[in-house]
């Protein structure tokens, strides 16, 4: 019954935050979430490599790698929807949103949020296409949830390239189908089923398939080059969306990929996919660089961060060793941490500062000195400093280039990796660390925003300092899976 809460949960949340009063929506929307992650932690420590969990005759499907991106999106949905309480408070006050548009807010919150959790637990590759595009959906209200010109444009841009994407994972997914049909005459698009008999699928037609589903889910993960709607989408986000669509939303498009590349993995061998997964890894990170050395604004700093991260993510994937596929995983986790605090803190900043601009936004650390810490902790973190996670993860996927021999791409990944080092370093320790403009008054944090930062930077630490047993296993099983083993 752990699937049917982790999915139902999050659902009767949404019928909460339409009829409860704020104080009370608040409370449940917290407990709903945090027992969620509960959920979600007791089913990743049960489940190891090659065992499943499924219920509802199968529609509902978990193992390790399932398990794994639960944990992932729950946590993020648990830190967002806590940082969410005193962000909307300061809106209210300000007048910029009404408690009534709170309480949408609540709603279209406990929405999303559902329909990422669904994505990994459904087994049908139709199924979870169509949770795909329901994320879309529900976050573009988010994304123009303030109802300005800038807003809503990013958001009709969002829905329109991102469906024009999932058009095209759309008749990937048709063509596994017809492949599936035509080489074993069962008709079904249960990942399971396809699965067990992927190695006598049409090599060239999976390949075909494949590429329409990189390109379209690619295009919902933030892969360059369909990368375009995101850094608009994430600007003008409110900010514990953003963090959302940057920590989770990305994730889940990119499990997609992950799942069908398994099948393309057994039908045709993994040159194939690993190849594509390279180049387009390689390309997002070059491209993500190129544009933070000349970005001006604070959020789509971030946003182009995401897209570089996800290009590790990918390469990772395509280095494909044992020890890559786990530091892809272990960069996932790391990533949604990190990007959830750094977005925390250019919220706070951006409206302090009353602006997004970098330029303007300078000494922090003198106006809101603990949002300055945690964007200073986050900025470290990111361009993969010690001790935090992301140093780890992306030793590991270093590691596993040169052990595979793969010296140039990985001397092309260190390279694009500076220059990102230097554009955000640049950016962001003028923005922390300036010289305070005049008129800019040494303002107070709210306490629940700085218990939010507090447990995300110990995460972060801990995990750069020691894995715990369960964590590991679960990465190990996770990674077992996407390599092919235990199926």
């Amino acid at each position: 019954m752990l699937l049917f809460w982790v999915v139902i949960i999050p659902v009767l949340a949404v019928a909460l935050s339409a009829v409860l009063p704020a104080r009370s929506r608040g409370a449940a929307n917290l407990a709903a979430h945090g027992a969620v992650f509960v959920l979600a932690a007791v089913l990743a420590c049960r489940i190891t490599s090659g065992t499943g969990v499924v219920v509802f005759g199968g529609v509902l499907r978990a193992d390790a790698l399932s398990a794994f991106f639960v944990l992932l999106i729950s946590l993020v949905n648990l830190a967002a929807l806590a940082y969410s309480r005193p962000y909307l408070r300061e809106d209210i006050r300000a007048g910029a949103l009404s408690p009534g548009q709170a309480r949408g807010y609540d709603v279209l919150f406990n929405v999303f949020a559902a329909t990422m959790l669904v994505v990994p637990l459904l087994d049908n590759l139709g199924h979870m296409w169509v949770a795909v595009e329901l994320t879309t959906l529900a976050s573009a209200f988010l994304v123009g949830f303030y109802n300005t010109k800038a807003s809503v444009e990013a958001a009709w841009k969002y829905v329109i390239i991102c469906s024009v994407g999932i058009t095209l994972a759309l008749l990937g997914t048709v063509l596994v189908y017809y492949a599936v049909a035509a080489q074993t005459a069962v008709k079904t698009l249960d990942w399971s089923v396809i699965m067990s008999r992927a190695s006598g699928l049409n090599p060239r037609l999976m390949g075909v398939a494949f590429l329409f589903i990189l390109v379209g889910y690619g295009t919902k993960a933030g892969l360059a080059p369909m990368h375009t709607w995101l850094p608009d989408a994430h600007s003008q986000a409110l900010t514990p969306v953003s963090a959302l669509l940057s920590g989770v939303l990305l994730k889940t498009s990119l499990y997609a990929i992950i799942r069908f590349a398994m099948i393309t993995n057994k039908a045709m061998g993994a040159d194939f996919t690993s190849r594509l997964f390279i180049f387009f890894g390689l390309f997002s990170v070059a491209v993500a660089g190129i544009f933070l050395l000349a970005q001006k604004d604070f959020k789509r700093l971030l946003a182009y961060s995401s897209i570089e991260h996800v290009g590790i993510i990918v390469f990772a994937l395509g280095v494909g060793t044992p020890l890559a596929v786990f530091g892809s995983m272990f960069h996932a986790l790391n990533h949604a941490v990190t990007k959830s605090l750094v977005f925390f803190a250019a919220g706070n900043a951006v409206k302090k500062y009353k602006t997004h601009h970098l330029h303007m936004i300078h000494g922090l650390v003198q106006a809101l000195p603990f949002t300055a810490a945690a964007a200073l902790v986050g900025l470290l973190s990111l361009v993969g400093m010690p001790p935090f996670g992301i140093f780890m993860s992306k030793l590991m996927i270093l590691s596993a280039c040169f052990q595979k021999g793969l010296y140039a791409p990985a001397a092309l990944l260190l390279f694009f990796l500076a220059v990102v080092f230097g554009a955000l370093m640049f950016h962001l320790s003028a923005s922390i660390f300036g010289n305070k403009p005049k008129g800019i008054e040494f303002g107070k944090e709210a306490l629940s925003m700085k218990l939010v930062f507090v447990s995300l930077i110990l995460l972060l630490v801990f995990l750069g300092v020691m894995m715990p047993t369960p964590l590991q296993a679960l990465l190990v099983s996770a990674s077992r899976l996407i390599a092919g083993e235990g199926l």
